[in-house]
């Protein structure tokens, strides 16, 4: 019977900490000190009151939850995909899932039944947790949708009231605390976490080990100093590598607290930082710039850190600078999926030069590579190297030849964003986004897939992107009925970015 199975985590002498390892140690010093702390606002966001668990309750909610798992049939390393908002739930089930030796598929909360469907069969995935409603959005609806069209989903679960016929109850799991398990090799260099990317060869899936999401984490930890012990507040969403690296890895990292706010409400956002007394701010970059010319150091006087992540990092050179006087700022640039790397702005406020070659964290140590190597690729193209690099996922298809000589391996990936060596400075300027590819925020597309969706909704559509300060792009369409069109987009299962897109605009004055 799988209910007599002893606890066992097995640990080879040579083995690299695991994300689950790093949460036992941080449990066997402070089972009492306090872990997670939900939204203040979690109640209008899914529903369900919020929550603060010390560790050893989290630690529960974990066994139960992969207990739950593993008498559910989910075979170990296979995946499990997550579409959760930025609550407790996230952080405990990933966990959960590294317990019983699964590998967590993170997935964007805009994504509808179309890019579900794709994502999850693109991963083999096994099973899906996601929330009853997000927003107001019925998520566990959508989610049984999608695995209606995979073959290889056996198990689709949630947490909340009111779920579908079908979905399992996560928060039952969790009341039920089995002691369920199974023996898992806790080992750095086992797959961890799948996020997917949009590059100019299409949609393609990311994987991870522990190790790379770790090395992720620390890189963003010391760049930005952040202390042992630190409360982290992180208000970016853990769908892509960038949102799991700054939240779940970093708390676990520093050994402190993790506080989440799910974007976006500032005055929620404030109060929390405030009450739970936050020293470390982990924001997309424009809400962290907002929150400077709002008088930060006044309205949230505890700061000590910001960490802004740039999804349109070619923005970064020419930001404002930084002025809070309490709280230093340290850039972080994103690049899709491929990776990140963090510069710390000195006190004059402006953003710190990028040098090519190998950087540390913090930079200004030498030989402190931790984190990785920057370089510009014979295309005028940036370049990454280095721990948390995926370079598999990104390796260019093999050319057609009839020679049977395989060209070399690259052991870089290139980011495809623009970039170009300032002689002057000796510094990197990254000069432009990836040709052919629209970012609307964290999303990213195809310019030809917004074309090849406008042909659905008949002749007439047009469906663009156009270029937009605040998220890089923003999608404009036009039909000749534009809830019609809505309509029909809708029902092909298109996330809301491009539903909208076809909003009434006679209105707008």
């Amino acid at each position: 019977m799988l209910d007599s199975m002893q606890p066992k985590s097995v640990t080879h002498a040579n083995a690299s900490p695991t994300l689950d390892v790093l949460f036992k140690r941080i449990l066997a010093r402070q089972p009492d000190a306090v872990a997670l702390i939900d939204p203040l606002d979690k109640q209008r966001i899914t529903g369900q009151p919020p929550k603060r668990l010390t560790f050893a309750q989290a630690n529960r909610a974990i066994s139960a939850l992969a207990a739950h798992f593993i008498e559910s049939g989910l075979p170990a390393n296979s995946v499990i995909a997550l579409q959760l908002p930025n609550t407790i739930e996230f952080a405990l089930t990933a966990l959960a899932a590294h317990r019983a030796g699964l590998v967590v598929a993170a997935l964007p909360l805009l994504w509808r039944q179309a890019e579900l469907t794709v994502a999850l069969n693109r991963t083999g995935a096994r099973a899906v947790v996601t929330a009853s409603r997000i927003d107001g959005v019925s998520h566990a609806d959508i989610a049984m949708n999608a695995a209606a069209e995979c073959f290889s989903i056996r198990h689709v679960c949630g947490f909340g009231d009111d779920l579908p016929e079908g979905m399992a109850s996560l928060d039952r799991a969790i009341a039920l605390e089995s002691q369920t398990t199974r023996t898992v090799i806790q080992d750095g260099r086992k797959a961890a976490l799948v996020s997917f990317d949009v590059t100019s060869d299409g949609f393609r899936a990311v994987p991870r080990t522990h190790l790379s999401v770790i090395a992720g984490g620390l890189a963003l930890s010391l760049e930005s100093d952040v202390p042992q012990g630190a409360t982290i507040m992180s208000a970016y969403t853990p769908c892509s590598f960038a949102g799991v690296a700054s939240s779940l890895a970093m708390w676990l990292l520093t050994g402190g607290a993790l506080a989440l706010h799910h974007p976006f409400d500032s005055e929620v956002l404030e109060r929390q930082v405030n009450e739970v007394s936050c020293d470390t701010l982990v924001a997309p970059a424009l809400l962290a710039l907002r929150l400077d010319e709002m008088d930060l150091s006044a309205r949230m006087p505890g700061l000590r850190n910001v960490i802004a992540l740039w999804r349109s990092p070619e923005q970064v050179a020419s930001s404002t600078s930084w002025s809070a006087r309490t709280a230093s700022l340290t850039d972080v640039y994103l690049f899709g999926e491929a990776g990140m790397f963090g510069a710390r702005r000195a006190t004059d406020g402006a953003p710190a030069a990028i040098k090519p070659g190998p950087h540390g964290a913090p930079r200004e140590l030498p030989g402190s590579s931790i984190s990785g190597e920057i370089l510009l690729t014979p295309r005028g193209t940036l370049g990454l190297r280095g721990p948390m690099v995926s370079i598999a996922a990104y390796a260019p298809p093999p050319p057609p030849s009839d020679s049977l000589i395989s060209a070399p391996p690259r052991d870089y990936v290139d980011t495809e964003y623009a970039a170009r060596l300032d002689r002057a400075t000796g510094g990197i300027s990254i000069t432009a986004p990836p040709s052919g590819i629209m970012a609307v925020g964290g999303y990213r597309f195809l310019a030809q897939d917004l074309q090849e969706w406008a042909k659905r909704l008949g002749q007439g559509a047009l469906l663009t992107a156009l270029p937009d300060r605040m998220s890089g792009y923003r999608l404009a369409g036009r039909a000749p009925d534009n809830s019609r069109a809505r309509e029909a987009l809708s029902g092909l299962g298109l996330n809301p970015l491009m539903v909208e897109a076809f909003r009434d605009r006679s209105s707008a004055a």
